[in-house]
């Protein structure tokens, strides 16, 4: 994947994450705080400010800089954020691993776009970071997401009992991988 958007729908680009996006994270999380309240952490009201969204993206920013994260958002046709999809925790040597999380507004749910955005993010996984294997979690009853995992070629690989602190308690999850090839590690 190059740097340019790509479109994964007629009115959908796919692109990397910027600090200009915070007022249009705010904007959408903001919408979407019902909707995704149970399969998120209990946020404080910062976090739903552009000032919290400002600092998460520094943040995320800075670590995709060092090479630990790589975000991407979904942007409508007026270039609203509209869905975010992060890998995390990107690790080097023999595990070559990265966690994903996403989100798609509730407005655009449905539509395919998750699959086709998780794809991208697998393939510059792959293609761009050479990582072996990218790694999912889902609340146990997140069934809409597990099907975006399962379209996109995540295989179940087990439930962590009380793997997050989601929604105000500890919440177990399934866990899911996709390995990307059987190449060794480069360099």
């Amino acid at each position: 994947m190059t740097s340019h958007p790509l479109r994964i729908a007629p009115d959908v680009a796919f692109r990397h994450a910027e600090i200009t996006d915070a007022p249009s994270f705010a904007a959408a999380l903001t919408r979407n705080r019902a909707y995704m309240r149970r399969w998120e952490p209990v946020r404080p009201e910062l976090f739903y400010s552009v000032e919290g969204q400002a600092a998460r993206l520094t943040a995320l920013l800075a670590d995709r800089d060092a090479g630990r994260a790589m975000p991407w958002v979904l942007a409508d046709a007026d270039d609203r954020v509209i869905g975010a999809f992060t890998l995390s925790g990107v690790e080097r040597g023999p595990y070559r691993n990265a966690r994903l999380g996403y989100w798609v507004d509730a407005e655009h749910a449905g539509r395919g776009l998750a699959t086709a955005a998780v794809g991208a993010v697998c393939e510059a996984a792959r293609d761009r970071l050479g990582l072996h294997r990218v790694e999912a979690a889902t609340v146990t009853d997140n069934t809409p997401s597990q099907r975006v995992l399962a379209k996109a070629g995540f295989e179940r690989i087990g439930t962590a009992p009380g793997y997050l602190h989601i929604s105000g308690r500890w919440r177990d999850h399934h866990l899911f991988q996709r390995l990307l090839h059987d190449d060794p590690p480069a360099g």
